[in-house]
């Protein structure tokens, strides 16, 4: 099914910098818990990530990535996800590559 250029744009896609990384031991598949700073307009945000197969923790902490964060929040377990991190999912198993900006940007820039 086509995507209506008016449906893509409602998607909003930003960009946030990992301000704390936290293991999921309550997740059913390995994941991180992530803290995101989105920058004044939309502020932090949480979300889990199944991305421990490439990444640890310290690798991610201060990294730039790209998020939906206008979708409703989802209860994964007893954690609320406020967004989505957006990555590419690998040929194998759990192996998810996350998008990020090439340079160091401003947080909370519109990806469009």
């Amino acid at each position: 099914m086509d995507l209506t250029w008016n449906e893509f744009e409602r998607t909003d896609m930003r960009v946030g910098t990992i301000i704390e990384v936290n293991d999921f031991p309550e997740a059913r598949k390995p994941a991180f818990q992530l803290t995101i700073d989105f920058g004044v307009e939309i502020g932090i945000r949480k979300s889990s990530a199944q991305i421990t197969k490439r990444y640890k923790k310290e690798d991610l902490l201060n990294r730039q990535i790209v998020a939906v964060v206008n979708f409703p929040k989802k209860q994964i377990g007893k954690f609320m996800s406020e967004c989505l991190v957006l990555g590419a999912v690998g040929e194998e198993e759990g192996d998810v590559i996350l998008l990020a900006p090439d340079f160091k940007i401003s947080n909370g820039l519109r990806i469009g």
